[in-house]
């Protein structure tokens, strides 16, 4: 049957294969689709397209833009990424294997959504979420606390597991028809490509977890390394943005070093500069290196810097002369290049 086009509901949608399907069922009811994309500072697809090396394959477009123009509705890119540093700090539940605050994010979210809604005229809600999915936030129990602390119980619609959970308001009232809804549980995703090929969608990206930074062990150590050395109240969004570029070695509990990786990273570390130690090499091609360092460092502490410095560039032997600048001043060091096996000891 044909639903009426004066209902209008609001989607979360990533662009990923679940959120296409999810989008795709409703627009084929005839519902009216508006799309939204959060931008926490946290996306590791987001960071990927950015950093993409040029000389490889071109990265994919925005997954959530190349699907609001596939299937013809309104998208909002919203950035939230300081207001989210909170839900990263402090989340009522708690974290998942990481330091993923999964349902707090989908609270933060939901609400955000809530207040969408009534912007954009939007009946009601829905995502792309698949019941038993996601270990931490896609069970029974916290997709109604999600749904609860949100404020928007039995107004979030889930057309990929809908057939198994309660009837929604959209349902109840009729603006969605309930037979048209699926039933698909758990962490495999070949029904939703099955499906997807049926419907001749196939421009969408591989499904793959890790979607989310959070999640990723090594930036979880990396972001607890931020933690326990200056404070999770201190966060800032900064620290989010340099903890997905370079290396970082930890030298003692007052240095901090990130080594760029390639041209790109070493461009983006130049624009951090300020407040920060430099260590250039002038004499061969070289990593761009910058220590965060509290309080005034003694002469063997820059000299340990510079010889990790020398190490992430082309002069692997002997003397090394390394620049170190600091607020405009400029010392000369020559050092050997440090260790693999004290890198090893201080890599985060």
């Amino acid at each position: 049957m044909k639903m009426d086009r004066r209902i209008k509901a609001l989607g979360m949608i990533s662009g990923g294969l679940d959120s296409t399907l999810a989008t795709k069922i409703l627009l084929d009811m005839g519902l009216e689709v508006e799309g939204v994309n959060f931008s926490t500072g946290f996306c590791v697809t987001e960071h990927s397209r950015n950093f993409k090396d040029p000389d490889k394959k071109p990265p994919r477009p925005n997954e959530a833009l190349r699907l609001s123009s596939e299937l013809q509705f309104k998208l909002h890119i919203i950035d939230v990424s300081k207001d989210y540093l909170p839900v990263v700090t402090s989340p009522r539940y708690g974290y998942g294997q990481n330091l993923n605050p999964c349902i707090d994010c989908r609270i933060f979210m939901f609400k955000r959504m809530r207040k969408l809604m009534d912007d954009f005229g939007a009946q009601f809600m829905f995502t792309g979420e698949v019941l038993g999915q996601r270990p931490m936030s896609q069970h029974r129990e916290a997709l109604k606390t999600i749904e609860r602390d949100s404020h928007l119980t039995g107004l979030v619609l889930r057309p990929l597991s809908a057939a198994l959970l309660d009837p929604t308001i959209p349902e109840v009232k009729g603006w969605v028809d309930r037979s048209k809804l699926l039933a698909l549980s758990g962490r495999s995703r070949k029904p939703q490509m099955s499906i997807a090929k049926e419907a001749g969608l196939e421009d969408y990206p591989q499904p793959a977890g890790g979607c989310c930074y959070l999640t990723d062990p090594q930036y979880a150590a990396k972001l607890q390394d931020v933690f326990n050395h200056n404070g999770k109240e201190n966060l800032t969004h900064e620290d989010v943005l340099l903890l997905k570029v370079g290396r970082h070695l930890r030298l003692s509990k007052k240095i901090k070093v990130i080594v760029g990786r390639n041209e790109r990273e070493n461009n983006f570390l130049k624009v951090y500069e300020k407040g920060r130690h430099v260590f250039r090499i002038p004499d061969h091609p070289s990593a761009h290196v910058l220590a965060e360092i509290k309080g005034e460092p003694t002469g063997e502490e820059l000299r340990q810097v510079a010889a990790v410095a020398a190490r992430y560039s082309d002069a692997k032997e002997g003397a090394v002369r390394v620049e170190h600048w600091y607020n405009d001043t400029l010392e000369i060091f020559e050092t050997a290049p440090a260790q693999e096996a004290e890198l090893e000891a201080w890599r985060l």
